[in-house]
């Protein structure tokens, strides 16, 4: 329930605050004196804008990892469609939000409730529920890989008091990209006692003469087995929840 209060909170309050500040910029630049727009086209404009706010959200949590993580597990094991994709696209979401527990608890004590009690104003409780995710991401990364994008940056000469003070433009990426690394690092590690499977049944296969038999309907079943053995749906939630750093 809280969850879904705080997904809810995103947009009542990016909405809030984009129309709020940007109302008059949009009118400046698509409105004149003699042809002027309705105010449901400048509502329509912000809500297409707030399109991107949940795939935004996504990218700022472990859910890029994870997702990428069990798409290459299924892989490796040689299915194509079990688990579907909405099962893995599920579990992914409920570890995101088992591993996002203590920033979604951040954003809720921290902006939701004092911007909902008007204790603060929507800018002020933009920057509230921006900082746990932009510290969350920030405990992720590298200070060499937010050096890059900061050198890649116009404000590379620019001196920030201390990191948390990076704009999120440069955050956002740095995460992602470092996400992309470690997703691909661990899926490496997932592949290879299964190819050592396939080579061990290939092997065999060619030893017995039977050629025409394709090795990876006799190599699925043990790799599925040595799977279930192993607990290897418990390992890898475990492993993934404990590769995040807060």
């Amino acid at each position: 329930m809280r969850y879904s209060k705080i997904l809810l909170f995103f947009f009542s309050l990016f909405s809030t605050s984009v129309y709020a500040s940007n109302l008059n910029s949009i009118n400046n630049l698509f409105l004149n004196k003699e042809n002027n727009f309705s105010i449901p086209l400048d509502i329509l404009i912000i809500i297409s804008s707030l399109s991107f706010l949940p795939a935004l959200i996504l990218l700022m949590t472990s859910f890029t990892r994870i997702i990428i993580v069990l798409s290459l597990l299924r892989n490796a094991l040689g299915l194509s469609y079990a688990p579907p994709n909405q099962i893995l696209i599920g579990l992914s979401l409920f570890i995101t939000f088992f591993i996002m527990s203590p920033v979604f608890n951040s954003v809720y004590k921290d902006s939701y409730l004092p911007f909902v009690n008007r204790q603060i104003n929507s800018e002020k409780a933009i920057e509230s529920a921006i900082l746990p995710f932009k510290k969350f991401m920030l405990n992720q990364v590298k200070d060499s890989d937010i050096s890059f994008f900061l050198k890649l940056s116009k404000n590379k000469d620019m001196k920030f008091k201390n990191k948390y003070d990076i704009p999120l433009y440069i955050v956002v990426p740095t995460f992602i990209t470092n996400e992309l690394k470690i997703s691909f690092q661990i899926g490496f590690m997932l592949f290879v006692p299964f190819i050592v499977i396939d080579l061990i049944v290939s092997s065999v296969l060619m030893a017995l003469g039977m050629m025409m038999v394709p090795p990876s309907s006799i190599s699925l079943p043990f790799k599925l087995i040595i799977f279930v053995l192993a607990d290897g749906w418990h390992l890898l939630s475990r492993s993934l929840v404990e590769s995040f750093y807060f």
